[in-house]
């Protein structure tokens, strides 16, 4: 029984490990890259855009967040206390928004800076919900890319229901990951996912 609980809370770490709340801007990019116009794009024009979004949104605020988590001393698990957690949004929100101005900057396509937009939009209204209730920013980011795929299948015209199948067991797997972990409740890891849904559909729609 002590083995199975183990085994269980290991892989929990993992599936944790996996799904970062920082991968929801590259899902995002590779959704576009398969289903839009942008498929015809090089494949070496969209390795760059890859590699540009990677660092300021994934390589950048999780090395800045280890430095912050590593000068005050704390574990990981010491960091997820929701007093905690505004410095790692502040420099998850600075980070995006520099991608997002380097993207314009660089006169990209406005689809692709909008998935940088969707995600930043997420973080802030995390940022913003954390200040009164700990909310999942992992669901979140699955959330955010289940509202990416609303809004681009709108846009595009696929079909999403097998892609968003998909992200519906991800995002359950992922939050029941955070509740065995002991990081989340149940209203927690399910309002991330509708925080994380109705910001980056929002956003695409909208802004």
């Amino acid at each position: 029984m002590i083995r199975q609980e183990k085994q269980i809370i290991l892989a929990a770490r993992i599936l944790s490990m996996l799904f970062t709340p920082f991968w929801l801007p590259i899902a995002g990019l590779i959704v576009l890259f398969l289903f839009s116009y942008m498929s015809i794009f090089p494949w070496y024009y969209k390795l760059q855009v890859l590699i540009l979004t990677y660092l300021f949104t994934i390589l950048l605020p999780t090395a800045m967040i280890h430095l912050y988590r590593r000068y005050q001393g704390w574990t990981l698990i010491e960091l997820g206390i929701r007093e905690r957690r505004m410095v790692p949004y502040v420099i998850s929100i600075v980070c995006y928004f520099t991608c997002t101005y380097v993207m314009q900057r660089l006169h990209m396509p406005h689809f692709m800076s909008s998935i940088v937009v969707a995600a930043l939009l997420v973080q802030i209204a995390c940022a913003i919900v954390n200040v009164w209730w700990k909310i999942s920013e992992h669901t979140a980011a699955i959330g955010g890319i289940g509202g990416a795929l609303f809004a681009f299948a709108e846009y595009l015209d696929f079909n999403p229901v097998w892609w968003m199948c998909l992200v519906f067991i991800v995002a359950g797997m992922v939050g029941t990951s955070r509740m065995i972990l002991r990081q989340h409740t149940l209203g927690q890891v399910v309002g991330g996912f509708w925080v994380g849904f109705v910001c980056a559909a929002f956003a695409i729609f909208f802004l």
